[in-house]
């Protein structure tokens, strides 16, 4: 037997010097560092490399090959230099001040390979496999990495495996993938850095990886100790026969939360829009229990929740208007958009200050091995982008922009809107750092602006602007912090100057300075934990009414700014009771201060807040706590698997709102008023109790699940007749407080392969107001519930994909919803001499449904590994059928008559093309 040996190893060493032939290289570094280098061979060829990465940190190859042996490239880099390189069929060593050889000695074929120790077979074998005991860079699948300290045999008990999941290509975290261990049957979910941590017995485990839109690994690994692996992942190129959108084929069955969604900007992009831009907030629409007032809005109500009861997140900053243009185009810029999660009921304990829902949006971090970039040219507004390191895998940047030149498009609305304008822009800027392996800290801004006016001599203007730093730190494997600071602002605007003389400017504007520190702590393999603090300082000036210009006789009217304090602490375990069982349990605490200075006004108890029933009003200097709110939220949720395709799940939720959004939904001008809580007026209350059912089918190809939900509402504010709500300087005099119900069930089904693909849901849901306390006011419809303005009870909504080939597809978007209430005027009278007008009770009719289909032809450029710039063109048609949907619908007295005016703004198809150009 030992006689073969030789014949074998001789062999191995011909085949692999033939094949080696065929592993031919062109790339061009710049100033690329051994990592690079390396990353750039293996990707393009078969060859996998060993070496001790701190060695080689002083090597910088700027080189420029094509279709050059890998041995050709390695000896000129290493020309004159103290490294070395040595090739064993498929692998490839690499050395600093010694060299070493691969031919087979005499000796070690006459040797039986039992008899080497440990060490001398690892030295033989897989020389050089840790490049780095403290963080191992895993890029291929065939290779046993070593973490931690290694020993001759693997000791007892757990140790803690963490690193990052980044793009192989651009060095960017790969988000919400999932790292399976088959052996344990335990996993976890990487967070918004890419980042996992995994408390696993020792020994030798197989980690299975599955990215969203990246191709499925496997990375080998033996445990010794506590130890980092980053991973690299290759994007994944899909066939006609398969179209990933998870990143997980299960992972809305084995994730705990209800009421969750992730979508993937591919995903997004592949849905028509208006004029045919991809729109993040236009496809959140088409999920089950998420809803719009109206056409042309990018406002939009969770599971009967108003739209102020939604937090909307880019990068942790808030964003108070999302909206461009009308409401046509949302405020987050699709080329920079990494990921998207919009959470309807297990709401994360570290989210607070909201009711209905989160949509935590999370930008790119820029590319860190290259510069590249994007651009798009549309019928009204064009975009671009651009991304690359500043420090070669350690900083990146990554710019956005768009604009608008809409104007020709409004002289073809109807003959009472063609003299009109509109221009928008917004502006993202995101820069992050790597100080070192366990710092790095992340810079995000974003800055909007907006103005039009609607054939009138009233122009209309509101502004984002954000900005947010953070700082991550690692303590350990298991322990990690985020530590954000940031500041939001949000003002807009309302001016007329036809007039010198009466020449006005209303302004209004949100302030928030907000400090908030995260942390994740991964104590054993079944405990996730995290808890943090937070701390939000509201400045609120609620309107100004000041003369324009030098001839305006115009007198000031300012209502007085509003300060107050919202802060909170929380904690939340998941707990993996058994594989089959999980849950969730988290508290969080709030406490909210309202603060001087402010004069505030008490009214005489057990009366309504009326002006005539005012009895002091009190004066509170700078810095003075005028009111305390406080009290706890509880966020419980549950999953049971009763197969790997089939789960069962539970969760209740209690919330709390302080923050108030004063509006009427059917005034198009942007004048809504935000309000905080006070002595008169309470922060809002709700709490959801939830159920849902999911199941796989067809080889986990196709989703399904039920939900159904109940929730309680307490303090929404909703409007007396007649009510003013700007510029009123005693506004709890025109606000109820009202109690609430919201209820509903809500389907869907998503298909994920094939050449069809996409997503269809179905929602059934009521909302109920009541106001029955008469000693609170105005009895609406006699303290009976009524429906709340966003009760929209049936809504349909229709995805779908098809793509011929690689380069040819085609999208249909179909949406359908009831109509939402309104209340009309339903006879006239005479009282006192005067013709007076009766309506009916509050919100007792509805506006027609709506309908609106949508199609669009998808054309991409060829798919030539080695070009320049990638094209692509979209053609399509929003509102495909032409119905007349309502905008808004208002009534005016006309010559002793009242007429009621429905207004439609896209009342005809609408045309769209878009060019788009990555670089």
């Amino acid at each position: 037997m030992r006689k073969l040996y030789p014949l074998v190893f001789c062999f191995i060493l011909s085949y692999s010097q033939v094949f080696a032939q065929n592993n031919l290289i062109s790339a061009n570094f710049q100033q690329a560092n051994i990592h690079q280098l390396v990353t750039e061979i293996e990707r393009q060829t078969t060859f996998h490399f060993f070496y001790s990465q701190p060695q080689f940190d002083s090597l910088r190859v700027t080189l420029n090959v094509n279709n050059e042996r890998v041995e050709n490239v390695l000896t000129t880099v290493f020309k004159n230099t103290s490294f070395h390189f040595a090739i064993d069929g498929q692998r490839i060593f690499l050395t600093k001040g010694r060299t070493i050889t691969t031919e087979v000695a005499t000796s070690f074929a006459d040797r039986d390979a039992s008899s080497l120790s440990s060490e001398q077979n690892l030295a033989a074998f897989t020389l050089g496999a840790a490049a780095d005991k403290n963080v191992a860079n895993a890029t291929t699948e065939n290779k046993i990495y070593d973490i931690g300290i290694k020993t001759n045999t693997f000791k007892s008990g757990n140790a803690v495996l963490a690193g990052y999941l980044r793009d192989i290509k651009s060095g960017e975290p790969i988000v919400g993938a999932s790292i399976y261990v088959p052996e344990t049957k335990s996993g976890v979910a990487t967070d918004q850095f890419g980042y996992y941590s995994l408390n696993i017995p020792r020994g030798r485990h197989t980690l299975v990886i599955k990215g969203l839109g990246m191709r499925d690994a496997r990375r080998q690994i033996a445990l010794y100790s506590d130890g980092k692996l980053n991973i690299e992942l290759q994007e994944q190129v899909t066939t006609l026969k398969e179209v990933k959108i998870s990143a997980d084929k299960v992972a809305n069955v084995r994730r705990t939360e209800l009421g969750v969604t992730r979508l993937d900007i591919a995903s997004i992009k592949q849905v028509p829009a208006v004029f045919g831009e991809p729109d993040i907030l236009r496809v959140v629409l088409t999920l089950p229990g998420v809803q719009s007032v109206g056409e042309a809005t990018t406002g939009f109500n969770v599971r009967g929740g108003a739209a102020d009861q939604n937090l909307i997140l880019l990068n942790d900053m808030t964003i108070y208007n999302p909206s461009h243009f009308f409401g046509f185009f949302s405020a987050f810029d699709p080329d920079i958009v990494k990921d998207i999660q919009l959470y309807k009921s297990s709401i994360p304990e570290k989210f607070g200050g909201r009711l209905s829902s989160v949509l935590d949006v999370t930008d790119r971090e820029g590319n860190k091995k290259k510069f590249t970039g994007s651009a798009g040219i549309g019928l009204i507004t064009s975009r671009v982008s651009i991304e690359g390191p500043i420090d070669s895998n350690r900083t990146s940047f990554i710019f956005g922009a768009r604009t608008t030149y809409a104007d020709w498009l409004l002289s073809t609305l109807p003959k009472d809107y063609r003299n009109s304008s509109v221009s928008f822009y917004d502006i993202n800027f995101n820069l992050s750092h790597e100080i070192n392996a366990k710092n790095n800290i992340y810079l995000t801004t974003y800055l909007s602006h907006d103005n039009f006016k609607l054939n009138s001599d009233t122009a209309y203007g509101y502004n984002n602007k954000n900005i947010a730093l953070k700082w991550k730190h690692n303590f350990s494997n298991k322990l990690y912090s985020v530590i954000t600071g940031g500041y939001d602002r949000y003002d807009y605007n309302v001016s007329s100057d036809v007039n010198p003389v009466d020449a006005y400017k209303l302004n209004f504007n949100v302030n928030q300075t907000n400090f908030k520190a995260d942390f994740t702590y991964y104590p054993s393999t079944n405990h996730t934990v995290d808890f943090g603090l937070s701390s939000i300082y509201y400045k609120l000036n609620p309107g100004s009414n000041q003369p324009l210009g030098n001839e305006s006789l115009l007198t000031p009217d300012v209502v007085p700014a509003q300060q107050a304090l919202e802060s909170a602490i929380y904690l939340g375990d998941k707990w993996d009771v058994t594989s089959n069982l999980t849950i969730n349990a988290g508290l969080r605490y709030s406490l909210y201060n309202y603060l001087g200075p402010h004069t505030v006004n008490y009214y005489a108890p057990g009366l309504p807040k009326e002006s005539i029933n005012l009895v002091d009003s009190v004066h509170y200097s700078s810095g003075k706590v005028i009111k305390t709110y406080k009290g706890p939220e509880i966020r419980l949720s549950a999953r049971y698997s009763l197969s790997p395709d089939f789960s069962i799940k539970a969760g209740y939720n209690t919330l709390r709102q302080y923050l108030h959004l004063l509006s009427n939904t059917t005034a198009i001008s942007p004048t809504d008023v935000y309000q905080l809580s006070d002595p008169n007026i309470k922060p809002q209350y709700g709490d959801q109790v939830s159920f849902g059912i999911y199941k796989n089918l067809k080889s986990n190809t196709i989703e399904t699940s039920v939900e159904v939900y109940y929730k309680r509402l307490s303090d929404y504010l909703d409007y007396k007749s007649g009510a003013t709500l700007v510029l009123n300087h005693h506004i709890e005099t025109d606000v109820i407080e009202t109690k609430g119900k919201a209820y509903g069930v809500e389907f869907f089904v998503k298909k994920n392969a094939g050449k069809l693909n996409g997503w269809l849901s179905y929602t059934y849901s009521r909302t109920f107001l009541k106001q029955d306390d008469p000693n609170a006011g105005e009895l609406i419809n006699g303290g009976a519930y009524y429906p709340a303005n966003f009760d929209k009870p049936h809504a349909v909504n229709f995805t779908g994909n098809y793509k011929f080939t690689h380069r040819y597809s085609v999208s249909l978007n179909t949406t359908y919803s009831t109509g939402r209430p309104i209340t009309l005027p339903v006879s006239r009278y005479y009282y006192d001499g005067a013709e007076r007008v009766l309506y009916s009770d509050r919100n007792e009719y509805r506006i027609p449904d709506y309908f609106r289909m949508d199609f669009s032809l998808n054309v991409d450029g060829n798919h030539k590994v080695h070009q320049r710039t990638h094209n692509s063109w979209t053609f399509g048609v929003y509102n495909l059928t032409g119905r007349k949907n309502a905008y808004s619908t208002f009534f005016v007295q006309e010559n002793g008559v009242i007429n009621s005016y429905k207004l439609s703004i896209f009342a005809n198809p609408i045309p769209f093309i878009n060019y788009n150009i990555r670089f």
